[in-house]
């Protein structure tokens, strides 16, 4: 009788590979929202992006393991996003819409990846500059803006901000996000109404974000162009806006709430 060793199971790593990617993107989430509400309520919060959020741990205890994890799981989620899309993990197709969709996990992808690397730079001082979500918005809008036809790629990438935002609403309010879930009816009943919550508000933030691209696209003033930071701040500088902020930033709580929903529930269909 032979012993034989057990080798890894491939769907095991991509399954492990794919929670820990939500776990951490739920966290930074989770933070971005935290910090929104204290903001809101007066308590000595500041309104942040998530490069702030990460910033924010800095000087928590235990703060660059946590990093460290973070930034694991950031670079996780980014790898996760590229199988999604070119493996078509979730079936979205390869007509014009599952094109689009998987399009934009790679953009997704790609934004993660930066995230995971700046969390990398604070564990060792090589970053820690300013969250503002506006200096990377801006200098994007910059770079765009001096290629040829440079203003129209900055209305392109604000209309598809605002198509994502709109994505994310009807995935929200339609409950789209179900097909990909596992999750038992009687957790259902207290978390569906979270994720969907979370999806809707996160879906507003992208069509605020979106639209400060198209003004930077109309003015030709990549100035203009703005991150989350510079919503939620929009947000506060209306009318009523704490309480337009207290209400993004339980949005934005919400939806760090889902990922993390994700990291438990999610269906993960490793590619064969």
């Amino acid at each position: 009788m032979t012993n034989s060793i057990p080798t890894p199971d491939r769907g095991d790593a991509f399954d492990i590979m794919a929670r820990w990617g939500y776990a951490a993107r739920g966290i930074v989430y989770l933070l971005v929202g935290g910090l929104a509400a204290l903001a809101a309520l007066g308590q000595g919060g500041e309104t942040t992006d998530s490069r702030g959020a990460l910033e924010s741990l800095m000087g928590a205890a235990w703060g660059d393991i946590l990093l460290g994890a973070i930034s694991l799981g950031l670079l996780a989620h980014a790898l996760w996003r590229c199988v999604q899309a070119f493996h078509d993990s979730d079936h979205h197709g390869t007509d014009a819409k599952g094109m689009t969709v998987r399009a934009g996990l790679l953009v997704s992808a790609a934004t993660h990846a930066m995230l995971a690397f700046f969390a990398v730079s604070l564990i060792f001082t090589l970053g820690g500059g300013s969250g503002d979500s506006g200096g990377g918005s801006q200098g994007m809008a910059s770079w765009l803006m001096q290629q040829p036809y440079g203003r129209w790629l900055v209305a392109a990438v604000g209309l598809a901000i605002i198509g994502a935002g709109v994505a994310h609403g009807i995935k929200g309010g339609k409950a789209k996000f179900d097909r990909h879930f596992d999750m038992p009816p009687q957790t259902q009943r207290w978390a569906y109404p979270i994720c969907r919550f979370g999806l809707v508000v996160r879906g507003l933030v992208f069509l605020i974000i979106g639209t400060f691209f198209l003004i930077a696209a109309y003015r030709v003033d990549p100035s203009e162009a703005g991150g989350l930071a510079e919503a939620l701040n929009a947000l506060r500088g209306q009318a009523f806006g704490r309480w337009l902020l207290a209400f993004v930033a339980l949005g934005l709580f919400a939806f760090g709430l889902y990922s993390l929903l994700e990291a438990v529930y999610r269906r993960v269909n490793a590619p064969g």
